[in-house]
């Protein structure tokens, strides 16, 4: 099925409404005030079926300067406009405006409907479409031969008919393997349906019960049910005007200008880089001066930032960023539309080559040649070229996709073309950069017999990329070329390995000699732990559970004490703790015969392993509520 997305553009009162009438039959002025004041104020949507297997989308836009913003708001996403121009007025501002924001947005197909014919004599007429074609082709948009029409006498409808069947013949079919995005153009509610938003959309398909993501809330909705041309249908495709019934959401949340995106696929972001062109005419664009900008369906303020220049001239092309007042999320290659808010003029447009986080340094040759990549190479390209360009710092299935707004398995699908490694993480780096990088780290670890820490191989390796080297070792571990002790990575020596274990072995029976036939007044762990080897022999100590590390909090002080130590300690507790109001800590330093540098930390253990419970100031034995008994311990 072939679907065409037409956008009706032309001055106010040039007969677009009544045009579309005869054309589809359908009264796109769907307001009272509409009816009243006999012009368009909103968004008219008709359908026309021209074949069996081609759709055409009309969206009628308002021609009054007044609400250029609402007909931006209905051009984003069409594919083709008909210019509709006054035999009897011919050409007038908002239809150079109109033509101007439809070069902007990218378009190169045009039909042009002389109206009103029967007002006039035919040369006249026949000058009004020469002065639109040459218009037209002025702005680089391609025109089928014009067609004289009159709605009032039914003159011209079939050959307009004709007209539009041979543009949307000309209509390639749209992608699908994109990430999906509906700019909402429309929201109201139905009774017993609920919330419903309207827009045409990109990308990707979309059927009920899929969930999305509401811009720039980050509400995820599901889709209750999906048609298109009033039908009920499982699944909408990419270019079709589509009516969305969600779940999860209230009318009172929706809004033109929001958006509905594939969960998780497009960033917030206030700054974006496009590339610009100037309108002819328009006054010239200074760095930093400000703009109303039209973002999808949407508009706000943004400050404009140009990248290769400080003045931008009527006409000119080039590189810019755009500040913007609040957070926008847009798929790359959509357009935007930049206007003077006094006096109201579009005076520029641009198309996004990505969503920056951040400011981009003006009049750099890199970042100017990475935007000219981007804005020239196909998304099979750019996905290729930025792999290459990152290097050993790797990039990301999600930044690939989002920088070629193609879906994560298509990029994946990509991937599996060049030479690269994709690693479980999501990482993606050049095949030749991981070979590289596995042959660096042996040879920057053998000179260190006690190894790095990861953070000290990131500092050797410059440029590489958190995930590339965590990928990295993990293969490096797989093969055992090296290994990892504590959190150092090292170069496997069996034969010193060996002999280390067993000094390490012999370090940790010494030390817990010292520790058993010191008792309850053990030496100062720092006495003990001296350096990297006495440290492992005393985690190894603890790990088996023959020393136990006890903590004076109070004083954030730790004392190590050799089981045995702790078992005499209880022996000689039990008794005196069993029975009356328990022990104060002078008369267990007492009983004990150490001081409260020991009694403390041996006090807090002993509650920690629920022999003692403390009470006030005092220590009694833990027993069992239920048998009045001493409880099991550990």
């Amino acid at each position: 099925m072939t679907h065409l997305v037409l956008g009706v553009i032309g001055h106010v009162d040039h007969g677009k409404t009544a045009l579309v009438r005869a054309l589809t039959g359908t009264d796109t002025d769907r307001l009272a005030e509409e009816k009243r004041r006999g012009i368009s104020i909103a968004l008219g949507f008709a359908h026309l079926q021209v074949e069996s297997d081609t759709d055409i989308d009309l969206i009628d836009m308002p021609g009054h300067e007044r609400f250029v913003r609402t007909m931006i708001s209905g051009a984003t996403g069409i594919d083709a406009v008909l210019l509709v121009v006054a035999a009897n007025e011919g050409v007038k501002p908002q239809t150079v405006e109109h033509i101007n924001i439809a070069a902007l947005l990218g378009l190169r197909c045009a039909v042009v409907a002389v109206s009103k014919t029967d007002l006039v004599a035919a040369e006249q007429a026949r000058q009004v479409a020469d002065d639109a074609v040459r218009l037209l082709g002025r702005s680089d948009l391609d025109a089928l031969p014009p067609v004289m029409t009159s709605a009032a006498q039914g003159r011209g409808i079939e050959e307009l008919h004709q007209a539009l069947r041979a543009l949307a013949a000309k209509q390639r079919p749209r992608a699908a393997d994109g990430l999906a995005f509906l700019p909402i153009d429309r929201a109201f509610s139905i009774v017993g349906h609920g919330p419903v938003v309207t827009g045409t959309l990109r990308g990707a398909a979309v059927s009920a019960e899929d969930k999305l993501e509401l811009l720039p809330l980050r509400r995820t909705v599901r889709i209750k049910a999906v048609q298109v041309h009033g039908a009920r249908v499982a699944t909408a495709l990419p270019g079709q005007r589509v009516a969305l019934n969600l779940r999860d959401v209230e009318i009172a949340e929706l809004k033109r200008g929001m958006a509905l995106a594939a969960p998780d696929t497009l960033a917030l972001t206030d700054w974006l880089t496009i590339s610009i062109r100037a309108v002819e005419g328009a006054p010239p664009l200074r760095n930093g001066m400000r703009l109303r900008s039209m973002l999808g369906t949407g508009e706000l303020d943004a400050r404009l930032r140009l990248l290769d220049r400080d003045v931008l001239e009527p006409g000119q092309a080039g590189f810019a960023q755009l500040h913007c007042a609040a957070p926008v999320a847009l798929p790359v290659r959509e357009h935007v539309i930049l206007r003077l808010a006094s006096p109201q003029q579009t005076v520029a447009g641009g198309k996004v080559l990505e969503p920056a986080m951040g400011r981009q340094r003006r009049n750099c040759p890199l970042v100017l040649k990475r935007l000219q990549d981007l804005r020239a190479l196909p998304p099979e390209e750019i996905v290729a070229a930025q792999v290459q360009r990152q290097g050993p710092e790797g990039t990301t299935l999600r930044q690939l996709s989002q920088l070629s707004a193609l879906a994560t398995p298509r990029v994946v699908e990509l991937l599996q073309t060049l030479p690269v490694v994709i690693t479980r993480s999501g990482s993606v780096v050049g095949k030749a950069d991981m070979d590289q990088l596995l042959s660096r780290i042996p040879s920057l670890l053998a000179p260190h017999p006690t190894g790095l820490t990861r953070d000290k191989l990131l500092s050797a390796l410059s440029g590489t990329g958190h995930a590339v080297l965590d990928a990295a070792l993990g293969r490096l571990l797989a093969r055992g070329v090296v290994s990892l002790r504590g959190s150092h990575f090292l170069i496997p020596r069996p034969g010193e390995d060996l002999a280390r274990t067993r000094n390490e072995v012999e370090l940790a029976s010494q030390i817990a000699e010292t520790l058993r036939r010191s008792g309850l007044t053990p030496p100062n762990p720092s006495t003990i732990v001296t350096g990297a080897p006495s440290k492992r022999a005393v985690d190894r100590l603890l790990r088996a559970g023959i020393v136990v590390r006890a903590v004076d909090r109070a004083k954030d002080r730790e004392i190590l004490f050799h089981k045995e130590a702790i078992e005499d300690a209880r022996r000689r507790l039990a008794p005196l703790l069993e029975h009356g109001p328990g022990l104060l800590v002078t008369e267990i330093t007492t009983a004990l015969g150490i001081s409260r540098k020991y009694c403390m930390p041996l006090l807090d253990h002993l509650d920690t392993i629920r022999f003692t419970r403390r009470v006030n100031d005092r220590r009694t034995l833990m027993l069992d509520s239920s048998t009045g008994r001493e409880v099991k311990r550990r």
